[in-house]
């Protein structure tokens, strides 16, 4: 799959892009502008024009996870979203080698996992759960990442946020925490809602299509704990 990659470093070695990135992230564009020609575009190699939210944007995360891409070939995602004057319409998230596509959002009222409705997950506490956490910010201990790993039934660090929201909005962790890009949590933050989660800033603000921002999403009862932790 990755033997004939073009790899690049971005920001740093950790921070990749390949060829395949540009490529799909140009047939997404390409296939978004024939459905609504108007349309903004906010994607991840394509970052330039966007002045405001105003309108119908789409915001686009062409491989999210690309260094599990060229080194594991899984546990990549392609995320997809949908805004109308900075509001989540729609959200897609598509883990490509499980061939999971979860999608839904305001839009439409429900969500779901390929062809199946998802119910609402339990409302669990952050002590009864698997939380998702950011590695180095575990590591340094930022916002008291440590003590909410240590609370929490274990951590997972799956090096994709596509992948994360994806466990969580099916109920398989009570959380994700991490430094995000807007185009690493549109889709969550369009299909969170409708399941009854949330997804705010780590400073209990809400989150702007524009900004990055260190970004939580959890279970009603997970969320408050991590926030009586960190505030």
């Amino acid at each position: 799959m990755t033997e004939h990659l073009k790899v690049d470093e971005k920001t740093s070695r950790r921070d990749l892009v390949t060829q395949l990135d540009r490529e799909n992230q140009a047939k997404i564009i390409q296939k978004l502008k024939q459905l609504l020609p108007d349309s903004k575009i906010l994607a991840e190699e394509k970052q330039s024009g966007i002045e405001n939210d105003k309108g119908l944007m789409w915001v686009i995360d062409p491989i999210d996870g690309t260094m599990n891409f060229v080194k594991q070939q899984e546990d990549f995602a392609v995320m997809i979203a949908l805004y109308e004057d900075g509001q989540p319409l729609l959200g897609y998230i598509y883990d490509i080698m499980r061939d999971v596509l979860v999608h839904g959002g305001k839009g439409i009222g429900k969500v779901f996992n390929n062809e199946i409705e998802i119910k609402q997950p339990q409302n669990i506490e952050l002590d009864d759960g698997l939380i998702g956490l950011s590695g180095p910010m575990l590591v340094r201990n930022v916002y008291h990442f440590q003590e909410i790993e240590e609370i929490s039934l274990g951590t997972r660090v799956l090096g994709s946020a596509g992948i994360e929201l994806i466990r969580v909005l099916l109920g398989k962790q009570v959380g994700y925490i991490s430094h995000l890009k807007p185009w690493d949590f549109a889709a969550g933050n369009a299909l969170a809602p409708v399941l009854n989660l949330k997804l705010r800033y780590i400073d209990d603000t809400a989150v702007n299509v524009l900004k990055s921002g260190v970004v939580l999403v959890a279970t009603k009862k997970a969320y408050s704990a991590i926030i009586n932790i960190v505030d």
